[in-house]
C-alpha cells in the first residue's frame, strides 16, 4: 500500500514506488545534506547527516531546535492564512493537514524542505540552496519508512528508527538526489 504516490493493492509483495528522477548529469547526492524525521510528539526519531560541513550544537539541542523552529513556522504559516476566517492563536498545536502548511525555505546557505504525513510524521531533509523541489524526495522517503520501520514488526512505534534495511535504501535513494 503506498500512501503517497499511488496504491499497490494489485500486487502481492509490498512495493515502493520509484524513486523521482534526477535531472540528468548529476547523480551524486551531494546536495542532500541531513534528515531529521520527528514523530508528533517532537521526539526525534532518525537523525542522518551525508554532507554536514560544521556541526555547531550537541544532537539533543539542534534536535529541539528544529522541531521548535518547525513548530513555529506551521503556526505562523496558518496565523497569517489569507484564505481563512478563523485564525487560532499563534502557538497553539495544529493538527496534520490543518491550515496553512509550508514545504521548504532557503537561506544563503542551505534550503529546508519539509513535509507532514497525514500520522504526524514530520519529514525534514536540508539540501543544498539551489536543490530544486523535493516534495516528491520526501514523499518517497515517507514510503520507505512505511515499507521498511513502520511494516517491521521489531519495531516499537515512538523509538529511533535502528532499521539496517531501511538505512541502506536510504542511502542508496539520497545519492541518487542532486
Amino acid at each position: 500500500m503506498q500512501f503517497f504516490g499511488g496504491s499497490s493493492l494489485t500486487s502481492v509483495a509490498p512495493e515502493v514506488s520509484p524513486a523521482p528522477a534526477a535531472p540528468p548529469g548529476t547523480g551524486t547526492g551531494a546536495n542532500a545534506q541531513v534528515l531529521y524525521v520527528f514523530n508528533r510528539n517532537g521526539v526525534c526519531l532518525l537523525y542522518r547527516e551525508w554532507h554536514r560541513p560544521l556541526r555547531t550544537l550537541d544532537p539533543t539541542q539542534d534536535h529541539k531546535l528544529m522541531f521548535g523552529l518547525l513548530f513555529s513556522l506551521r503556526s505562523f504559516t496558518a496565523k497569517i492564512d489569507p484564505t481563512t476566517a478563523e485564525k487560532g492563536n499563534l502557538g497553539v498545536p495544529l493538527l496534520p493537514g490543518q491550515g496553512c502548511s509550508f514545504y521548504s525555505f532557503k537561506t544563503n546557505t542551505y534550503k529546508l524542505n519539509f513535509m507532514e504525513s497525514p500520522s504526524g510524521i514530520k519529514l525534514i531533509l536540508i539540501t543544498h540552496p539551489r536543490t530544486g523541489d523535493q516534495r516528491d524526495s520526501l514523499k518517497h522517503i515517507y514510503n520507505l519508512y512505511v515499507e521498511y520501520v513502520v511494516k517491521n514488526p521489531l519495531y516499537a512505534p515512538g523509538t529511533p528508527i535502528k532499521c539496517e534495511l531501511f538505512n541502506k535504501h536510504l542511502d542508496q535513494y539520497v545519492r541518487t538526489l542532486i
